[in-house]
């Protein structure tokens, strides 16, 4: 299995696996925390999660410190006798706003903060579209393994493009071209997929196959499920007041329950939701989200855990989402069906 080969790999790079090959036991993730120390009262505390430096500069990408990335889906479907394998990125590629001025207040909005939240993708659909950088981390066989996206997303049409950048392979040599994901209701369109696909082609991946519903599988979270994924919280606390990117928000911490998510969600996130909430490790997503004085999400945060590959325990995975520049002009156009890669994806 490709996972399997990759994360062997990786610990084999580090001297984190026994001689006949299994790999030894690691700690736990950290747990997240809140200990980001609190400004004077002049001025308002940046964000409390520790490494997540777009919330400092918004020319940084997302940091985060605890969970990680796991690209482990691989997937085999036909489509007119063509068999297609739909991948994690990362086991492909390495071969195995502006400022209000005024205060979070808002008299329209929910002052129950899961009342609010079950709110927060239809907040996005009214803003119309924004920009998005994301990041994935996870970490195994002593290594932290982090993938960066970047792009736009239109939430009334449910359409995104972003650029995903790879980590390097688990020895550091080598350096992979950029990503192009293209985000659809149910889909996922991928090019320079490499593992034997052509150039010019597109992979297509249905979300609703993947047993995470492409949650984590494409390297980055769809902004938009993301904020569909807070349709499920069950239980939520504000935290206090903070800044992202210039931006008052408030900071809600909570858990949201994926097969919830999935009855609430919009119709193209539905199946993806609910093979989620089949194919993590528990169907409970512990989340920080920090919302505007419009209910927006500015950034969300989840924390996702898989099975580790039929061994004891699990692995867990952090996705972090920054949305920002709301109404930013955006297109996309999804590719034509002679363009769309019909192949075998190659099991490098």
């Amino acid at each position: 299995m490709l996972l399997r080969e990759y994360r062997l790999a990786l610990m084999r790079h580090t001297d984190n696996v026994t001689q006949d090959g299994r790999p030894r036991s690691l700690p736990p993730p950290p747990a997240p925390a809140d200990g980001h120390p609190r400004t004077p009262a002049r001025a308002l505390p940046r964000d409390d999660l520790p490494g997540l430096s777009l919330s400092e500069r918004a020319e940084d990408p997302v940091r985060t410190r605890p969970g990680g990335w796991l690209a482990m889906v691989t997937r085999r479907h036909s489509r007119t006798g063509a068999a297609l394998v739909a991948a994690g990125l990362l086991v492909g590629a390495t071969g195995v706003t502006g400022c209000h001025t005024g205060g979070p207040e808002d008299d329209s909005l929910p002052t129950d903060p899961v009342d609010l939240l079950h709110r927060a993708a239809p907040a996005l659909v009214r803003a119309g579209s924004s920009k998005a950088r994301t990041e994935m981390e996870m970490a195994t066989g002593g290594t932290r393994v982090t993938i960066h996206g970047e792009g736009v997303y239109d939430y009334g049409r449910r359409l995104g493009r972003l650029k995903v950048l790879l980590p390097h392979d688990p020895a550091g040599r080598s350096e992979h071209r950029p990503i192009t994901e293209l985000l659809a209701p149910g889909a996922l369109f991928m090019k320079n997929r490499g593992a034997g696909v052509p150039a010019d082609k597109w992979v297509r991946v249905d979300t609703g196959t993947l047993s995470d519903g492409n949650l984590v599988t494409g390297g980055a979270t769809d902004p938009f499920a993301a904020a569909e994924v807070l349709r499920g919280t069950r239980t939520a606390q504000l935290v206090g007041e903070s800044e992202v990117n210039g931006t008052r928000v408030r900071h809600y911490r909570g858990t949201a329950d994926l097969t919830t998510a999935s009855r609430a969600a919009s119709e193209g996130n539905r199946a993806a939701l609910r093979a989620a909430a089949r194919g993590f490790a528990t169907a409970r997503v512990p989340f920080d989200a920090y919302l505007d004085d419009e209910g927006r999400v500015r950034k969300v945060r989840h924390r996702f855990s898989f099975v580790n590959g039929g061994r004891q325990g699990t692995i867990a995975v952090a996705s972090t989402t920054l949305l920002y520049d709301f109404g930013v002009p955006v297109t996309v156009r999804l590719p034509r069906h002679e363009d769309i890669y019909a192949g075998k994806i190659a099991e490098e």
